[in-house]
């Protein structure tokens, strides 16, 4: 939607970032009917477009939308059936004007009850994402479905199907009762978190980041931790896709490929964020209540606070690695504890690590397994062995930019396997940023270091967690570089003990992104 010259637009667009989502949830509560919550708001908003350009916007444009909204929802009911209308519930609406009824407040807890009936268990995890999306973020259908690459119809479709489910099986628009509250927020933190996730990397198509996702997470898990500002998951959760969130503009070349960690100018990652996100970090590990999130946010925290690549701490992010498979096990952490390990031990001592989780088969089908097996495998001097993995890992993978670099790392592998059969010693150069380079023999089977470390696949951003608190891995996970000898630190991750207790994480300060996080002039007024 443009605003440019029609300043009653702007507001109009303001008013729906602000106001469409509490105004759905307060309808959707007290209606305890999601579809008629979301028609009653569309009308409101309509009604908005018109009344505001006549006689002006009103004071308090949130109040003025709620009130015609339950207008709107009250005419459509009575004109389909006879009920009894509760005055306490819906203000009279008899023929004072919507201007001058008095302002209707929305309450947070409205908003979070939307959330937990958007991500209750009973809806597949495909469908809580879409239902979060479009009615507590707001996007459109068509929105959400060219961010996950589905037909419009297909993804109408799932939403129609789910709020009817939602109304046939009861699912009450409230928040739990303390009881169940730990475990429902798991789910919701693994649905906001999985929205990120394919933000970051997209787990199909050729299009490597969606960052509009990116930053419709982060913006769910502001108003989450808003709602729930004691809860320090939420806030480590938040923490986390801030810190990854400052590399976006660095992890694609112009063409659209992957860039490694290795090869990103750091000078273009968003200090803003960092800084946000480490302040986050530090107020959740005061409260010391660690969790999954806090760790996977310290150990984003020590690769942003590296002052170059070669600097990054290893040791500390192998230690935290450690806490997290002790906390939440699950084999996704054993593979970035592997590549972490291999970084500070030496790759023999990570593929100690990744033999189990190879001979589980739990991962077969999951290409960051393979390319972490691939990556150890080459720097251990296994040429031959790290080409077959590395073939795995980009038969594994759906999206293309991915691999296109999971190719080309194959192809490196393959041709240092055919120096090593004319009887040439192997060497395999890793191009630094500053042009150092590194150089492993196969011949002598050790590393003759002219630069501190290699780079190689991840850097740490774990998978979503599923339902049943497992790290989901149906989501493409970049490749990126890794570091080597300690450097930049973050206070929660000094030294070996401390590594236990840095799940800590931010502690949100409930405000909105900035405006070039929220970006919003895509969405309708009138959104089905």
């Amino acid at each position: 939607m443009s605003t440019d010259g029609d300043p009653v637009a702007g507001v109009l667009e303001h008013a729906y970032r602000d106001e469409w989502s509490a105004v759905v949830a307060t309808l959707a509560r007290r209606l305890g009917d999601l579809q008629a919550a979301e028609d009653a708001a569309a009308e409101a908003f309509a009604a908005a477009a018109r009344v505001w350009a006549r006689d002006g916007t009103p004071p308090n444009p949130g109040g003025w939308l709620m009130t015609t909204a339950w207008r709107k929802a009250v005419d459509q009911l009575r004109g389909n059936r006879a009920i009894a209308v509760d005055p306490q519930q819906f203000p009279d609406t008899g023929a004072a004007s919507a201007s001058d009824a008095p302002p209707v407040t929305v309450g947070g807890d409205d908003q979070l009850g939307l959330v937990f009936a958007c991500c209750h268990p009973a809806l597949a995890l495909e469908v809580r994402v879409a239902l979060t999306l479009r009615f507590v973020a707001g996007l459109t259908t068509r929105q959400i479905a060219a961010a996950f690459v589905l037909p419009e119809a297909t993804l109408a479709q799932r939403l129609v199907r789910a709020k009817r489910k939602i109304s046939e099986s009861g699912i009450r628009f409230e928040v739990p009762g303390p009881d169940a509250l730990a475990g429902r927020l798991d789910g919701v933190h693994a649905v906001v978190y999985l929205v990120f996730n394919e933000g970051y990397a997209a787990s199909g198509g050729e299009q490597l980041i969606h960052a509009d996702l990116c930053e419709e997470a982060i913006w769910l898990g502001r108003l989450l931790h808003r709602l729930l500002p004691e809860d320090t998951e939420t806030a480590g959760l938040v923490a986390l896709m801030l810190l990854h969130h400052s590399r976006a503009a660095t992890r694609q070349d112009p063409d659209g490929g992957a860039v490694l960690l290795a090869d990103q100018d750091r000078a273009r990652w968003d200090a803003a964020l960092i800084a946000e996100g480490t302040a986050i970090l530090d107020a959740a590990v005061a409260r010391r209540r660690p969790g999954p999130y806090q760790i996977e946010a310290a150990i984003a925290a020590l690769h942003a606070a590296a002052d170059g690549f070669e600097a990054t701490d290893w040791p500390q992010i192998a230690a935290l690695y450690g806490t997290l498979a002790r906390l939440s096990p699950s084999p996704v952490v054993e593979v970035n504890r592997a590549v972490a390990v291999g970084m500070a031990d030496g790759p023999h001592a990570g593929l100690a690590i990744l033999e189990p989780v190879l001979a589980s088969g739990a991962l077969t089908g999951y290409a960051p397994l393979h390319a972490a097996h691939a990556d150890l495998l080459e720097r251990a001097g296994l040429a031959a062995d790290a080409s077959a993995a590395w073939a795995r890992a980009e038969r594994a993978m759906g999206n293309a930019a991915l691999q296109r670099e999971l190719h080309r790392r194959r192809a490196a592998a393959a041709g240092s396997e055919l120096g090593s059969r004319r009887g040439e010693p192997t060497v395999v150069r890793h191009k630094f940023p500053d042009g150092c380079r590194n150089e492993r023999s196969r011949a002598v089977g050790t590393v003759r270091a002219t630069a501190p470390d290699q780079r190689g696949v991840f850097d740490g951003h774990q998978h979503p967690r599923s339902a049943d608190g497992q790290f989901a891995a149906d989501v493409g996970r970049l490749l990126h570089g890794r570091a080597g000898r300690a450097g930049g630190h973050h206070r929660a991750a000094r030294d070996p003990r401390s590594a236990r207790r840095q799940r800590g994480h931010p502690g949100m300060d409930g405000q909105r992104l900035r405006p070039h996080l929220r970006r919003r002039h895509r969405h309708r007024v009138r959104a089905r």
